[in-house]
């Protein structure tokens, strides 16, 4: 399943006051990626790897691969990929505005 299979799969008004959630949901798959999004536990608790952010576009298209011996729900499953793209310091607005400004490209610096 990819990340937007799972975006997709959840109840989105149980999510209705996450920036980053209403952000993915409006976002556009891109080109695809052979990248994984790996989710284990480690040390009694769920890791999340893999969520780097090059485009929103591009991370909707990552496969979730999941330890065969960790049991979580659906909304689980998002819930930690969700907290692990976040931080805990932005206010709601500030997250909206960042996640709006992520992919607007008349705003973006081209590095070369």
């Amino acid at each position: 399943m990819t990340l937007r299979e799972l975006i997709n799969s959840v109840d989105s008004e149980q999510y209705s006051d996450s920036a980053l959630y209403q952000k993915l949901r409006e976002t556009k798959p891109e080109y695809g990626s052979n990248r994984r999004i790996q989710v284990k536990l480690v040390n009694g608790k769920v890791a999340i790897t893999n969520v780097h952010v090059g485009s929103l576009g591009d991370i909707l298209t990552y496969q979730i691969d999941v330890a065969p011996d960790l049991q979580v729900t659906k909304m689980q499953l998002l819930d930690e990929i969700l907290k692990e793209m976040s931080t805990n310091t932005f206010s709601d607005e500030d997250q909206a505005e960042f996640w709006d400004d992520f992919d607007n490209l008349q705003k973006a610096k081209i590095v070369r």
